[in-house]
């Protein structure tokens, strides 16, 4: 089967409760104010996250996406990796997905480095005598040797990192997805997985890679877009839509135009 992304006149809706991010924090607001007996009013108000994307990709394609911070770059990541439904639209995916958009999300904190090394390749969709044959490599790689047996909720930003991002680059993916590469690593990483990265690129059928660095971008793609309120308002060659971008940061509100 061919590798394939493929968004449709696609829009994301959130629900915000009295200004809070989420249900939850609504309800915990109301709870608290129960002990003073005042029940504040729970509104909800709603905004689009993203709005009418049409995007396809096919093998060959990397694809970086720009914008800043509340653009809709994560949540256009989740719609694809199907963490979000959207409200509107249709997404189609056709291949083996890695997502690597929150460094440490699927692990279980209780179990140890080596158990979600099992856990996450078995959602990645390897075998577990495959995940068996690449531990040492797993291991290798992470230089986690000495914590590979200890729970990860014992794991520093950085470790989580390096157990993340080898475990995602060991599965061969037919699709990779990158939020903010390399975050909360240090230089001496970052560099091999630099190294390791772009040999994996090559590997791997479709790349969708979001980063602030805007080096990188241009470093592993071949396409670009720019997100502003969560809707396109800029594709093509990455240096194209870096530039857009850049005058769009300095003040520029045509630049988008």
């Amino acid at each position: 089967m061919s590798a394939l992304v493929n968004l449709k006149d696609v829009s994301l809706r959130f629900r915000l409760y009295n200004g809070y991010s989420g249900l939850k924090e609504a309800a915990m607001r109301v709870l608290s104010a129960q002990r003073w007996h005042k029940l504040p009013e729970l509104r909800k108000r709603e905004f689009w996250g993203l709005r009418h994307i049409d995007l396809q990709l096919k093998e060959g394609d990397r694809i970086g996406i720009i914008g800043q911070n509340g653009a809709g770059k994560s949540s256009l990541l989740k719609v694809i990796s199907k963490i979000y439904r959207p409200t509107e639209g249709a997404v189609t995916v056709s291949g083996r997905l890695a997502p690597l958009i929150e460094i440490g999300a699927g692990f279980n904190p209780e179990l140890s480095g080596r158990e979600n090394a099992y856990l996450n390749g078995s959602i990645l969709g390897l075998k577990r005598s495959v995940i068996q044959e690449r531990l040492n490599s797993i291991i290798e790689f992470s230089e986690l040797s000495d914590f590979f047996d200890v729970p990860v909720k014992y794991y520093s930003t950085g470790m989580h990192l390096r157990l993340a991002y080898t475990i995602a680059t060991e599965v061969s993916p037919d699709i990779l997805i990158l939020d903010e590469l390399y975050a909360g690593g240090d230089a001496a990483f970052i560099e091999r997985a630099s190294q390791r990265l772009e040999r994996f690129v090559n590997q791997s059928k479709i790349l969708i890679l979001v980063s602030h660095n805007l080096e990188y971008v241009e470093q592993f793609c071949n396409r670009a877009i720019v997100l502003h309120h969560g809707e396109i308002r800029a594709q093509g060659l990455p240096k194209q839509c870096i530039e857009q971008y850049l005058h769009f940061c300095q003040g520029d509100m045509n630049a988008y135009a």
